[in-house]
């Protein structure tokens, strides 16, 4: 998935609709540039995210906790969803969160019975090798024309997912609502695996293994959840920890698109489409693809979270 890199600062804080770069005081880019390069203290560069909040410029709203403060989310009606401040760091001299809190909101009791689930034979697989292809010194530097050599990247460590191009906050709600998981590691191990669940649900798993591909697309109920899944073909050295790019996206020749030539992908135009106001699921041979990219949807449209139900029960 391209064009999908922040590109301001504080995108990647928590799960917000995106604004632009001309809303934000060139004093506040100044100094987030500053903190990059550990020329301002951490609580100058967070008197500058309150004051994007004050001004109603972002929307987010924080506490202090004892020592450490708490960025709150408060626009979906769903979930309390936070970052600590230790949870930030920083990639391609952008603050991101590498970790987003969940918790249900006490009064959703009743909600969430009708959006959970309950002992479904169902599976998600979480993308750790797109979150690795998206990584700082990943497949995109190389895309980017910004290195001749990177093709080959590191596994994320601990298997984290990255903000908004592996689907972190999609995989964490999906968690919450009793979805199992495994991640895609798991599943090019072993790729018989998914022959033990009666649904698969793919979230933005753009990077995958031959052997991923055939699991995938040879199971009777993929729930695609994320346009733009199933692109790119790659290679894994568990030796070494590492990924690298065979082919998709436009490598190793710019006329090749989907790596697999898989008839079904559903990239363009569904991929751009994440505010996701027409969305619907539409039938192929052996699921239900979702025609936009949900990944803020997520969070906080009920009625998405139980048609998602639906597809599973």
């Amino acid at each position: 998935m391209k064009g999908k890199i922040l590109l301001i600062f504080l995108i990647s804080i928590v799960i917000l609709p995106i604004y632009g770069v001309e809303q934000i005081p060139e004093w506040v880019k100044y100094n987030a540039k500053l903190w990059s390069e550990n020329q301002i203290d951490n609580e100058s560069y967070f008197n500058a995210l309150e004051f994007l909040i004050e001004n109603n410029i972002i929307q987010f709203e924080y506490v202090r906790t004892g020592e450490q403060r708490v960025i709150i989310n408060s626009t979906s009606e769903i979930f309390h969803a936070w970052s600590y401040e230790n949870d930030f760091y920083l990639e391609f001299e952008n603050s991101v969160s590498r970790d987003i809190h969940f918790k249900l909101m006490e009064e959703n009791e009743q909600l969430y019975k009708d959006i959970a689930v309950i002992d479904v034979n169902a599976i998600v697989i979480l993308p750790v090798f797109t979150s690795s292809a998206y990584s700082e010194n990943g497949f995109y530097e190389y895309f980017f024309d910004r290195c001749d050599d990177c093709t080959t990247v590191k596994i994320v460590e601990n298997n984290y997912l990255q903000f908004f191009e592996a689907s972190q906050m999609g995989a964490r709600t999906l968690e919450i609502l009793g979805y199992k998981t495994i991640t895609d590691i798991d599943l090019d191990k072993n790729p018989n695996i998914l022959k033990e669940f009666d649904t698969v649900i793919l979230l933005h798993n753009e990077y995958v293994t031959q052997s991923m591909f055939n699991s995938i697309v040879n199971h009777p109920h993929v729930i695609y959840l994320y346009p733009n899944a199933l692109y790119a073909e790659i290679e894994v050295d568990y030796e070494k920890n590492e990924i690298t790019l065979i082919r998709g996206h436009g490598y190793p020749e710019s006329t090749i698109m989907n790596g697999f030539d898989w008839e079904f992908d559903n990239t363009h135009p569904y991929e751009y489409d994440d505010e996701c106001e027409n969305w619907e699921f539409y039938r192929i041979p052996n699921g239900e693809m979702l025609n936009c990219y949900p990944e803020r949807e997520l969070i906080s449209n009920i009625e998405l979270l139980k048609k998602l139900k639906d597809l599973v029960d």
